[in-house]
């Protein structure tokens, strides 16, 4: 499966934005999905991440503030990030683990989100 995000940006602390990783392949339905980020001089940190039947879970330094869905007809995870703050800044990408793994075998390329003070 490849895996394309999009929707990250600029946008000042207390602000929110949507990102979208679309999916190719028939069988997106079956991946459980994850976003994880990246800030500069960081290691990679898991952020959300939802099973096919659309149980989620958040890290805790994003519970309450970011929220992850998906929608199996379109291919498409979605992380709605709402009281961005400057921490939340890093390259966020979307990772897709097969059925039965808990491996995410799968990576898109990233998209920049950068929050302002």
């Amino acid at each position: 499966v490849q895996l394309q995000a999009s929707g990250g940006g600029l946008v000042q602390a207390g602000g929110s934005l949507r990102l979208s990783c679309a999916a190719s392949g028939r069988t997106f339905s079956s991946y459980v999905m994850g976003w994880f980020r990246q800030a500069p001089g960081k290691e990679r940190e898991f952020v959300a991440r939802i099973s096919r039947s659309g149980y989620t879970y958040h890290a805790d330094s994003t519970k309450g503030r970011f929220t992850i869905s998906r929608d199996n007809a379109k291919n498409t995870v979605y992380l709605q990030m709402n009281s961005l703050k400057p921490e939340d800044t890093a390259v966020y990408y979307c990772a897709a683990a097969p059925l039965g793994s808990e491996v995410y075998t799968y990576w898109g390329q990233g998209t920049q989100v950068t929050v302002s003070s």
